[in-house]
């Protein structure tokens, strides 16, 4: 039981580095493609748009597989298991956090940008110390929301053969005929969970206060 529990505990790391640099990346890229998405150039646009849709309304789980095998069919060569997996996540989820940015930009009352134009605050200055921040508040639910969904989507890394959490889990389940590292992985993902819902719940209430 032990050793069974050390191999999760490994695994769980793996399911973390997934999730953190999902993060770290997606999130950046989301707000450009938010900005995308509102841009007055059609073209531009349209081909965010259309990488929205697709993100969307595609399986997560496929595109896993087709970032992992698609580099190999093309041009012969592919990328590692965990690059396939960060890659395919990151453009996933920065899809989804687009959305989320969008609303919340828009969200915004116009009257603000008028004035800070009256006062002669450039564009960049305005959005980054006016109006994201306000932005920021506002999507901090939704965020959360995707943030714990993520949290349990890394168990889709298995699908290419990334040895996360809920593989080891399988893998020990039928080494050791139990559903017991099944329940183990579970109690795992819900303690991260928590704890993701208990940060975003201090980032909100710290707004509160500083506001």
């Amino acid at each position: 039981m032990t050793k069974m529990i050390l191999l999760m505990l490994e695994a769980t790391l793996v399911s973390l580095k997934i999730f953190f640099l999902t993060l770290l990346f997606s999130l950046p890229l989301g707000l450009i493609v938010a900005k995308g998405k509102m841009s007055r150039h059609l073209v531009i646009r349209t081909v965010v748009n259309i990488y929205i849709m697709v993100m969307r309304g595609t399986p997560l789980i496929l595109q896993l597989i087709f970032v992992y095998f698609a580099p190999y069919y093309i041009f012969g060569a592919s990328s590692g298991r965990f690059t396939a997996v960060i890659i395919a996540y990151v453009i996933n989820y920065a899809a989804y956090f687009a959305e989320i940015y969008r609303g919340g930009i828009q969200s915004i009352d116009p009257g603000q940008y008028e004035a800070s134009h009256v006062l002669g605050f450039s564009k960049p200055h305005t959005f980054f110390t006016i109006v994201l921040p306000q932005v920021v508040k506002r999507i901090l639910p939704a965020m959360g929301n995707e943030v714990i969904t993520l949290v349990k989507d890394t168990a889709l890394a298995q699908t290419i053969g990334v040895a996360e959490l809920f593989r080891v889990a399988q893998n020990a389940a039928a080494r050791e005929f139990s559903t017991m590292p099944i329940f183990i992985a579970g109690v795992f993902y819900f303690v991260m969970n928590a704890i993701v819902s208990r940060s975003f719940e201090m980032i909100e209430r710290r707004l509160d206060y500083y506001h």
